[in-house]
Order: C-alpha cells, then sequence, then structure tokens
C-alpha cells in the first residue's frame, strides 16, 4: 500500500511539474467563470488572444534568452523603431513584403548589438539591454518629433491584425501558434536548442564542452529582435499607427511575466514554448477579468508585479525541494 502511495505521489508531482501551468490556466478560467459569468463568452476569449498575440511572440524570443541566463529589456523600444521603420517605408511607396522583411531585419540588428556587446565585452545583459532601451526609445522620439506615426490601411496588411479565420479565430493568435510550434522545434530537436539550454545551466561546463557560447548567446538576442519585428509587424497591422512613446511600452515586463510564469527558470537552463504560451494567455486573462470587475487599470502594474514575485517564489520553492 505504501509504494503504490508513494508511486502516485511520484506521478501527480512529474504531471504537476509538467502540466502546472496548465493547471493553473484552467483554475484561473474557472474561477473567473464563477466571479463573471459573462468572461466565458466565446468572444470575450477571442479578445483574450488577439490581445496576447503580440506579447506572446515577443515572450518566445525571451524565452530562449532567459534560458540562456540572459535578459533582454530593450524589446519594447525596439518593438516601437521596428514599427516606425515599416510605417515609413510603406509611405514612401516601398512594397509591404519588403517592409516586413525591413523591419525583421533592424529588429534582429538590433539583437545582434545587443548579443555583441553582452558575449564580446562580457557585459552584464540586464545594463547592455536597458541602455538598448533607452536609446532606441530617445531616437524613436527625436524621429517622430514625439508624434504618433500613422500608415496606410492596407486591406490585405489590417487584416492580419484585425482578420479571423474559423469561426472568430483571430489571425494574430494563429501566427502566435505558429511561430510557437517553430520556436518549440529549434528548442526541443536541435542542437542550437541543446546548447541554450547547456548555456543557462552551466556556461562554463558549456565552454568546455566546445560550444560556442558567444556565437549561440549573440543567436539569442538576434532571435529575439526578430519576434519583436514580427510583433510589432502584428501590432501595426492592427493599429495601422506607432507611438513612439506607447508603442510596446511595458511589453519587456509582459513579456517576462509570460515567460517566467509559463515556467521558465530566471536563473536558466529551463524552460518550454508552450508553457510561455500559456504565461501570456494567464497574463491577459488576469487583464482581462479586472476589465470585467471595474477594477481600474492604474491597478494592471500591481497586479503584473505580484504575479512575477509569485512565480519566482515557485520556482525558488521546486529547486529547493
Amino acid at each position: 500500500m505504501t509504494m503504490i502511495r508513494e508511486k502516485a505521489k511520484t506521478v501527480l508531482k512529474n504531471a504537476w511539474n509538467d502540466y502546472s501551468v496548465m493547471f493553473v490556466c484552467l483554475a484561473l478560467i474557472m474561477v473567473c467563470g464563477m466571479l463573471v459569468p459573462s468572461f466565458l463568452n466565446w468572444n470575450n476569449f477571442m479578445t483574450i488572444f488577439r490581445s496576447c498575440a503580440a506579447v506572446g511572440v515577443i515572450a518566445l524570443g525571451m524565452t530562449f534568452v532567459i534560458i540562456s541566463n540572459g535578459i533582454d529589456l530593450s524589446v519594447g523600444s525596439n518593438f516601437a523603431v521596428c514599427g516606425v521603420v515599416l510605417i515609413t517605408l510603406q509611405r514612401v511607396g516601398v512594397p509591404l513584403g519588403l517592409c516586413m522583411l525591413a523591419s525583421c531585419a533592424f529588429g534582429v540588428f538590433i539583437g545582434f548589438v545587443n548579443g555583441a556587446f553582452i558575449a564580446k565585452f562580457n557585459l552584464p545583459p540586464f545594463i547592455v539591454t536597458l541602455a538598448t532601451q533607452t536609446l532606441l526609445r530617445s531616437v524613436v522620439k527625436y524621429i517622430t518629433n514625439g508624434a504618433t506615426v500613422r500608415g496606410i490601411r492596407d486591406p490585405f496588411f489590417t487584416n492580419i491584425g484585425n482578420g479571423s479565420i474559423f469561426k472568430g479565430f483571430p489571425v494574430p493568435f494563429m501566427i502566435l501558434l505558429v511561430s510557437g510550434l517553430v520556436m518549440h522545434i529549434v528548442l526541443s530537436r536541435t542542437k542550437f536548442g541543446t546548447y541554450v539550454y547547456a548555456i543557462g545551466g552551466n556556461e562554463t561546463t558549456a565552454k568546455y564542452s566546445g560550444i560556442k557560447v558567444n556565437k549561440v548567446k549573440i543567436s539569442t538576442y538576434m532571435l529575439a529582435g526578430l519576434m519583436v519585428a514580427i510583433a510589432s509587424s502584428i501590432e501595426v497591422s492592427r493599429m495601422a499607427s506607432v507611438s513612439p512613446t506607447l508603442s510596446g511600452d511595458s511589453y519587456e515586463l509582459e513579456a517576462i511575466i509570460s515567460t517566467i510564469v509559463g515556467g521558465t527558470s530566471f536563473s536558466g537552463g529551463k524552460g518550454k514554448i508552450p508553457g510561455t504560451i500559456i504565461g501570456a494567455i494567464i497574463l491577459y486573462i488576469i487583464t482581462n477579468i479586472l476589465i470585467h470587475l471595474n477594477i481600474s487599470t492604474f491597478l494592471s502594474g500591481a497586479v503584473k508585479g505580484l504575479v512575477i514575485l509569485a512565480a519566482v517564489l515557485l520556482q525558488k520553492r521546486d529547486r529547493a525541494q
């Protein structure tokens, strides 16, 4: 009997470790449904999915960075600049496809700069990306004179952010799911993904194992920059405008929360892409229920802070066990 009890305990513990974020998400949905029955409306879920898509895509790249024991605080500012690049080129008549490619190229370039300074000069990721965040936000305000930049409402382009398929399923969320599938394959089925985990687990050991640590680190930041540019294209297509002060504001915090809530260890070496996607959904479920309960939006930041604190404390407890 004792053996059966211990075996059941082990199975439950493994299930919790592997699927805890999904259990939390389902429990949260049930609680929200009991508090506000209209929360369970299909259209409300579609609103949550559409809203979380841009931050979710950014969080995919952030997952790679944090697993490698880094962090990227520049994603919000990079997001705004990528949007300005896209709209500026669009307004001078550059074909839409080239505008999006240019935006992606710029995002990757910023990621390369971040990664190069961190890897080549052995600088703290927090300091480097904080500096990049401040610099990019200042530059985008200067270029636009602090005014909102409005794009051209191309029906095909605006449909990316506002369109729906399969009974109202948002196109942006489909982009998130497809991007997540690709990133999951890269992280769990390629040598690059294995190297990212190895560097986050123990960088010194990874280096002595023959892994080109600097190259992998730079690549993770470039990948994060690419995800930022894709997210920016989604948001620009949805809003047809970019605000130099508001676009991407606090997205770095929301991407980090999504990643950490999804099970990625803040100390590196552990994390999964599916968890990150569910983490982004959880974050926007919380935002949505606050609106339904008529709680001031000024308190949303406080709630997000508590969420990330709780997630880190749970990780610390799990490591201690």
